[in-house]
């Protein structure tokens, strides 16, 4: 059975993170977290990895490191992370089954957390 993966990387995000990683010296990765602000409540923080930490969850495609945050691995449970590029905007785009609303501009959203059974079992079968 394969490795359990909080998200998944479309081609685009993998390629993007990539990207980033190599304009960068000493960066191993990216960390996906969420904060809370915006008129929805929470933000996704998309932040450079150097040192990574042990506690958060890993994931890898085609080479791409991703580290997710512990505490935001109940909202981002089965997201698949891509990236676009838009005449009104550049960048990754969570498409997250835990997002019940966002706000008109597009940069808050509001989450429920996954059922942390469901989160508890899918780490065991990995």
């Amino acid at each position: 059975m394969g490795r359990f993966a909080v998200i998944s990387l479309t081609d685009r995000a993998a390629a993007r993170v990539r990207d980033i990683v190599a304009d960068r010296e000493g960066a191993a990765g990216i960390r996906v977290s969420v904060k809370k602000g915006g008129c929805a409540g929470m933000e996704y923080a998309v932040d450079l990895v150097t040192d990574p930490n042990p506690k958060d969850d890993h994931v890898e495609r085609d080479g791409v490191h991703v580290w997710v945050a512990p505490e935001a691995a109940l909202y981002l449970l089965g997201t698949e992370m891509d990236f676009e590029a838009t005449t009104l905007r550049t960048g990754f785009v969570f498409n997250n089954p835990n997002q019940t609303s966002a706000c008109g501009c597009g940069e808050s959203v509001e989450l429920k957390p996954a059922d942390l059974k469901a989160l508890a079992e899918a780490r065991a079968r990995a």
